[in-house]
């Protein structure tokens, strides 16, 4: 039975032995200035970019990458794992204000920048490149063999959030043996694809073109609109927020903000249902306008400087790390990740899993003031009914928007050690 709580802001792979379903042909590739290619080797973050008790490293030879882990409650051996798992546009560093108190409580905690993102390295950051290293199940598998780099069996649970939140389901479904519970953040996990059944009588049927359908509805409306992943699909999406008109640091302040409970225009609500008229109630950032760019869509909402001078959840010292690194990476890496996975390969890797359910222990988390918990209509509904079959709670903290575990750390790792501290 799954337990809904609102809690307010003052609350104190190798192993997984999966051959491909075959290959995404590239295309000519273009010449890419960052450095993330096989060969690469970055150093460690400087030591004032991390709180006490966490440390960066690299592990090698996981799954054709040199990955880029914090870690903390690293001191002392044969402490239980806890795997951290983390979104766009973020890195391992998204998660420094949760893993101390993590640690603290008995943990040992890794998270490494995912596939395409910051200093691990040994993937393309090119758009014309093949985009079959950026499937859900093989990103799978650079989570396993992370875990085996380490030397455990299994973890006491993963955790994701964001795109690593359905990235951290996937890690349960394929292998409940080494990730017996799950933790997912701001991103709801609606269940493993279906297979046509009891259809051996069926008529022949035309390729479903839903996606495509919604998208035209969208760029009809008035005035018109697009959809933000359709939008990171394109070749423009990465050099636009890159080489951003205000700089990248400026365009991640003001996504960030856009997308936070700062802003006050985040008032999120159950969809009526799946159609451009329901989708086009949520904010810009999600539904964008048809003729602007992500650069300019953040822009309208950049904070003022009182305001950025006054953020205590991520100060322009923070801020300067995310800015430093994707300065350095570009967007490119993260946004592979959206092509690969509305791709009809990508689908057809997942449906080897069709009608699986995420049977282990589970958890929900997110703020009152993310959008994400309602941008797929009936998927928040779906993942308690139907996809995760032992639920234990859902909690939607106040004072926080998308970046929950930021936003509010205190509440997240209390919330976190709450779940797993029930799990036996």
């Amino acid at each position: 039975m799954t337990e809904y709580s609102r809690r307010n802001i003052l609350l104190g792979l190798p192993a997984l032995g999966l051959a491909s379903l075959g290959t995404v042909p590239a295309v000519s590739r273009s010449v890419s200035a960052q450095p993330t290619g096989p060969g690469v080797e970055l150093e460690p973050y400087p030591s004032d970019w991390l709180p006490d008790g966490i440390r960066s490293r690299f592990v090698n030879n996981v799954n054709g990458l040199r990955v880029h882990v914090l870690e903390a409650g690293y001191e002392t051996p044969n402490r239980p794992a806890l795997l951290l798992l983390h979104g766009f546009p973020e890195l391992a560093y998204s998660w420094r204000h949760v893993m101390v108190p993590l640690a603290e409580a008995g943990y040992h905690v890794f998270a490494p920048d995912v596939r395409g993102y910051g200093r691990t390295t040994g993937w393309s950051a090119d758009y014309d490149t093949d985009l079959s290293p950026f499937r859900s199940l093989n990103k799978v598998r650079d989570a396993l063999g992370l875990v085996l780099a380490f030397g455990y069996h299994s973890v006491a649970a993963v955790i994701g959030r964001d795109a690593g939140s359905p990235l951290a389901a996937w890690c349960g479904i394929t292998r409940p043996d080494i990730c017996p519970a799950v933790a997912m953040m701001t991103a709801p996990f609606s269940g493993t694809p279906t297979l046509p059944f009891d259809s051996a009588d069926d008529p022949p049927q035309v390729t479903a073109t839903d996606r495509q359908s919604i998208y035209d509805d969208l760029a009809a409306l008035s005035p018109p609109r697009k959809h933000y992943q359709r939008y990171y699909t394109t070749r423009e999406a990465n050099e636009n927020m890159w080489h951003a008109p205000q700089g990248v640091h400026d365009f991640l302040r003001g996504y960030f903000h856009f997308k936070s409970a700062d802003w006050e225009g985040n008032r999120p609500f159950r969809l009526g249902g799946r159609t451009a008229q329901e989708w086009a109630k949520m904010p810009n950032y999600y539904i964008m306008q048809l003729g602007q760019n992500m650069a300019e869509t953040v822009a309208d909402v950049m904070p003022s400087a009182a305001h950025i001078a006054a953020n205590t959840w991520l100060p322009d010292s923070e801020l300067r790390v995310y800015a430093e690194e994707y300065g350095r990476t570009g967007f490119q890496g993260g946004l592979n990740g959206y092509r690969m996975g509305g791709s009809g390969f990508g689908v057809a890797e997942r449906e080897l899993f069709a009608g699986r359910t995420l049977d282990q222990p589970s958890m929900f988390m997110s703020g009152t003031s993310d959008w994400g918990v309602f941008q797929g209509p009936g998927s928040f509904e779906r993942m308690q009914e139907v996809a995760c079959t032992d639920m234990r709670a859902v909690h939607l903290v106040d004072g926080a928007g998308h970046w929950v575990q930021e936003e509010q750390p205190e509440t997240t790792s209390q919330l976190l050690l709450e779940f797993l501290g029930g799990l036996g």
